[in-house]
């Protein structure tokens, strides 16, 4: 009987293997390694002039948002760019539905983040009833062709669904509701979402179904535990990108010049008083 146990135990750390927590001191050290790894991806599509586009989807709660926040911490905000699109306006609601996404797409030398995408017609607004069923299987119709056009344009697409299991999103809902810091991230909507997890199910799996290309496959992240989630996804990103390490330059600080009878002059300033 132990044994039974054991093995299936051992079975589900092999399907899910974010059974496992992963320690701070070790995610911090992984997460530098590979943030320096992003910089370095940074400067190779400067000068290469690389269109790399990332698609980030997923549960609610998942961690979409903290891992998009790690990618972009230590990377200029001139080549890394987020996009998160409110709801459409009267005229973008009149126009073809991935119209308002397609002038975010990567310029030469860009990486766009879409903090959610054109997915969104597969998936909330399917499940919540903001589009007809014909609508959404018109969508995952036609989107692998414009995914095909975006990659024949040499555009690196990513696409990354994120997953956590239902008892997890519920604490995670849960510590939202009760810290003041989270409570922002909880919207009706959300609520609404939580209680039809097999409607989202069944969407995600007809998105798979439809939408998982050879040109633009899906890859899925377990986020159970975020930390070992994040690694993972930025660790696989950066696979997926054929950039290379630009030349090391010694940087040496030049002399300051002198002051040259400089005085700061007494002005009337307001200083931010200093409580800390």
């Amino acid at each position: 009987m132990g044994h039974a146990k054991a093995a299936s135990k051992n079975a589900k750390a092999a399907l899910n293997p974010t059974e496992v927590k992963l320690g701070r001191k070790k995610y911090e050290a992984e997460l530098a390694t590979l943030q320096g790894e992003l910089v370095a991806l940074q400067g190779w599509v400067k000068a290469s002039g690389a269109k790399i586009c990332i698609v980030f989807e997923g549960r609610d709660t998942a961690g979409k948002g903290g891992t998009i926040k790690r990618i972009v911490e230590r990377v200029s905000p001139r080549v890394f760019r987020v996009v998160a699109l409110p709801t459409p306006t009267d005229r973008q609601k009149s126009q073809m539905y991935i119209q308002r996404y397609i002038e975010h797409f990567p310029a030469a030398g860009e990486v766009v983040i879409f903090d959610r995408s054109w997915y969104n017609r597969a998936g909330v607004e399917r499940v919540m009833g903001f589009c007809t069923p014909e609508q959404s299987e018109r969508f995952l119709a036609q989107v692998p062709a414009v995914e095909k056009a975006m990659v024949d344009n040499d555009i690196i697409l990513l696409k990354y669904w994120l997953e956590v299991d239902a008892q997890e999103q519920t604490r995670r809902i849960e510590s939202r509701i009760h810290d003041p810091r989270k409570l922002w991230k909880l919207s009706g909507m959300d609520l609404k979402s939580y209680s039809r997890w097999y409607d989202y199910s069944r969407a995600r799996d007809a998105m798979f179904a439809a939408t998982d290309t050879a040109w633009a496959p899906w890859y899925v992240a377990h986020t159970n535990d975020k930390k070992r989630g994040r690694l993972n996804i930025i660790s696989h990103l950066l696979d997926q990108v054929p950039y290379e390490q630009p030349a090391h330059h010694d940087v040496t600080l030049p002399k300051r010049q002198r002051a040259g009878g400089y005085v700061e002059p007494a002005l009337p300033l307001r200083f931010v008083p200093e409580k800390f």
